[in-house]
Order: structure tokens, then C-alpha cells, then sequence
């Protein structure tokens, strides 16, 4: 796993990155939601475009075990290696760290001796995390200057919290235990990340495994319990310094994107819904004026409901009268310019310039599924179930990826005529707008898909210690 030299696809700088190669294929979460015993899978995606088999699905790689529905992964080691308070230069981007968020079970998965046939190398079974770490329901991986980093959403007592982050080893990939040590108030998790010029975590929160893993509780969500706040936390010392509660209403604070630039103190964070009117929004946070030692939260971006007649509705919506924008994902391209957000209610994918983080403009905007529209894709026959919902971005910002699926229970809530697994590519002009790519379609039948993972690296998956 240690190299003489820096893995080439490691850049000290986001704007060096932009220059990287372009990606050949991707690695995709794909999850089996029947009860017929099949195992989830990592798919690998042909990308290139002058191949014989662009758009396919070249590679299936079956898990051993049923049932521990995939949603996020990550690597084990990315350009946060190169940052020189904790270096790890002679690491190589090579190993998926694979959760399972029912089962608390995490894969690692070996992808250099032949990146399109990647294989199972070592498994973590839950008793070992659990035990380990204090926590269950594993998420979101990233790849940090001393190890890797993973967000999880339950206690190791199941149902309850609090949830957080645990380490492993970079090396051996064994638990080393949780990350927090003075946690507050802190209950509910979700994602994370971090300005690590500036030693500050940041971290967002969703809800217990009791009001996701059988579907969203709509007695929950009406009496405001899903998590509404943002958590900043001393990076180094592992306690935390400020909450900011964004509002009861604001609930489930989903996706966090920093700013790539480590000399830029902002980023993006994504709310599902407002239970006053179902609207979504996107809040930016950035250094308190008045008292540096401290940040603030200003919302940015909202997105209205759409109305809609009562039989058009799934159950879950019926008494609302209308479809919410429901945004799951947001993505930042690595020159921080343009932000894009899923709206995975209504089917549609945004695009906004973001160069002015606190006023952004909305410069581009493609439609596909959608509870209400369902619309297709030239490359596909009939309507489309699912929606825009986890979004990658290339290195180089020209192509955006997109999957349909959230998450199996949530999707047979707000999709019931039966959810089939797809994914998009969007081509995006470097002055602001986009479009469908009407020759990339992959369709992966009954089973639903997630996570993207692009070869070398993508805009979520790397953090950057020199300015660009």
C-alpha cells in the first residue's frame, strides 16, 4: 500500500486537480431492496466515451452478505495526504471503504490490480465496529491527513444516539475508536467535513435509525424531530465549539460542501424540507464578522413546493397537496464556482454560480424523473421513477453524474409503483449551463443505485491543504 512517491492522482491544490486526466469509470453503490436474499454490489461503470462498452456496466462485484443496503462510500486515502501537519505522501488512492449502513458491516475493497474487477480484501463485521467504535449504522467515508474518517448514525445500542465519527487506520484499516471527545449536546449525525487549514470540523445531522431505516416518520417530521442543526467542532482537539440551530422547521440537514480553496472559510449546507411551506434551501456558513473565533449561517437558496392535485400523489404527500423539492445531495465543483443541488421530489437538477457564496444565481437546470413529471431519457423507454438525488462531479467540472436512488424504504414511500436503478450524465458548459448527454443512460434493472465514485478522484471525494 506504500509508495516511493506521491500517487499521481494526489494534488497538493483543487485547481491542480482540475488538470488530472479524465475519468474512465465509476464505481457504483447498487442495492438489492427485495427480501429474495440477494446481496447488494459495487458496479463499475464504463465512462469513456471512445470505448466499445461507454455506458455498461462492465463489472458487477457481488457482496457476500444480504441485507447491508449500501448508500455511501469513499476512499481510503486521497490529496489530503499531501497536507503537511499530518503527511501521508506515500499512501495510494487505492482501496474502497465500503459500509453498510443497515447491517454496520464495512468492506474494503481492493481496485489496483485490476480497477474495473475489483475484489474484497478484508471485512469488518459489525461486532467489531460496534464494539470498536461505540456506534452503528455507518455512512459517510472520508479520507483524512490521519486517518479515515467515518460518520455514523446510531449508538452501538441500536435505535437511539448518540451518533458520530470513528476512525480507522489508514494502514490495516482496523477500528481505532471514536473521534469525539467532548461532544455537548449532540445527538443526531450525518455528514461531515472540514477546513483543515483551519482545523475545524464541521458536521450536519439527519436523524435516528428509528426515523429513517423503515422510511421518514411523518408524526416526526410534522412535530420538527429530524435534526435541524450545524455543529463546529475544534478539528485537533476533537471537542465541539458552536452549534447553530438553523430552526425546528429546517429539517434534515443533509449534504455539506466546504469550499475546495483551503483559503476560503465557507461552504454549502443542503436542507430537505421546510415543514411551514416544503420548501428546501441551501444555507452557506462563513466566519462571524463580529467575532472571528465564531461562524454564522445565512440561507442562501430556496426552493418552493410545487402543487399538485391530490390523486397524483403518493400516500406520504396526499395531505400536503403539493411535491417538495426534497434536496438529498449538493455537489461543488473544485474552482468553487458553480454548486449544484438535487431537487429529488420534483426532478430536477440545478446549477448555480456560486462565485459570490452569499448570492448566487441560478444558471442552468435539467429535468428527469420527478413523483409528479416522471420524464425520460432519450436512451430509455417510458416514464422514469426516482429523480436527481446523489450528484458527482468530474475533476475538471465538464461532466456531472447522477443517480436516482435515496434510500429503499424512503424510495418505495415516494416512488411505490416500484423504483428500477438509473444513471445520468449531465455535460456542462464552462461559462454556466448544462444538458442531459443523450448517449449516456445506465440502467441497472430492479436494483437501485447511490454513491458515485469517479477513477482518481472526483469533487466530494478529495480536501486540499494549499490554495489555488
Amino acid at each position: 500500500m506504500a509508495l516511493w512517491k506521491p500517487d499521481t492522482s494526489f494534488y497538493p491544490s483543487a485547481r491542480m486537480a482540475m488538470q488530472a486526466p479524465p475519468e474512465r469509470h465509476a464505481y457504483v453503490a447498487a442495492l438489492n431492496p427485495g427480501e429474495d436474499g440477494k446481496p447488494d454490489a459495487i458496479c463499475v461503470v464504463d465512462l469513456d466515451p471512445d470505448s466499445d462498452t461507454y455506458s455498461e456496466v462492465v463489472y458487477q462485484l457481488d457482496l457476500p452478505n444480504s441485507g447491508d443496503e449500501l448508500h455511501h462510500f469513499g476512499w481510503n486515502a486521497c490529496s489530503s495526504a499531501l497536507c503537511p501537519y499530518a503527511p501521508h505522501p506515500h499512501l495510494e488512492r487505492r482501496y474502497l471503504v465500503v459500509p453498510g449502513i443497515r447491517s454496520s458491516r464495512i468492506y474494503i475493497i481492493d481496485t489496483k490490480g485490476d480497477p474495473r474487477r475489483p475484489e474484497i480484501v478484508k471485512t469488518l463485521e459489525p461486532q467489531e465496529v460496534i464494539g470498536k467504535s461505540g456506534y452503528s449504522r455507518p455512512h459517510t467515508v472520508h479520507c483524512g491527513p490521519d486517518a479515515i474518517y467515518v460518520s455514523a448514525m446510531g449508538s452501538k445500542n441500536g435505535d437511539d444516539g448518540p451518533g458520530g465519527i470513528f476512525l480507522l487506520d489508514h494502514f490495516n484499516f482496523d477500528v481505532t475508536g471514536p473521534w469525539e471527545l467532548h461532544r455537548g449536546d449532540q445527538e443526531l449525525a450525518y455528514d461531515f467535513w472540514w477546513h483543515l487549514a483551519e482545523d475545524v470540523l464541521v458536521s450536519s445531522e439527519w436523524g435516528k435509525p428509528s426515523q429513517f431505516e423503515d422510511g421518514l416518520v411523518p408524526e416526526d417530521l410534522l412535530a420538527n424531530k429530524y435534526g435541524h442543526r450545524i455543529h463546529f467542532w475544534d478539528l485537533r482537539r476533537r471537542r465541539l465549539q458552536q452549534t447553530i440551530d438553523l430552526g425546528r422547521e429546517h429539517q434534515m440537514v443533509l449534504e455539506l460542501r466546504p469550499a475546495h480553496d483551503p483559503t476560503r472559510q465557507y461552504g454549502f449546507a443542503g436542507v430537505v424540507i421546510n415543514t411551514e411551506d416544503l420548501s428546501a434551501s441551501i444555507w452557506a456558513w462563513s466566519r462571524d464578522g463580529e467575532n472571528g473565533e465564531l461562524w454564522k449561517m445565512d440561507k442562501v437558496i430556496s426552493i418552493p413546493a410545487v402543487a399538485a392535485e391530490e390523486d397524483a400523489l403518493p400516500a406520504a404527500l396526499k395531505p400536503f397537496k403539493a411535491v417538495p423539492p426534497l434536496v438529498s445531495d449538493i455537489d461543488l465543483s473544485l474552482d468553487d464556482r458553480f454548486l449544484y443541488v438535487s431537487c429529488w421530489g420534483t426532478g430536477e437538477l440545478h446549477q448555480y454560480d456560486v462565485s459570490d457564496p452569499f448570492n448566487p444565481r441560478l444558471t442552468g437546470k435539467v429535468e428527469i424523473g420527478g413523483i409528479l413529471n416522471r420524464r425520460g431519457h432519450p436512451r430509455a423507454e417510458g416514464e422514469l421513477l426516482g429523480a436527481p438525488q446523489m450528484v458527482e462531479i468530474s475533476r475538471d467540472g465538464r461532466r456531472v453524474y447522477f443517480t436516482n436512488s435515496l434510500y429503499s424504504r424512503w424510495d418505495d414511500q415516494f416512488y411505490p409503483d416500484g423504483m428500477r436503478g438509473w444513471m445520468v450524465k449531465v455535460n456542462v458548459d464552462p461559462d454556466g449551463g448544462m444538458e442531459i448527454d443523450p448517449d449516456f443512460f445506465v440502467d441497472f434493472g430492479s436494483t437501485r443505485v447511490h454513491q458515485v465514485r469517479l477513477e482518481g478522484g472526483d469533487a466530494s471525494t478529495d480536501s486540499y491543504c494549499y490554495p489555488s
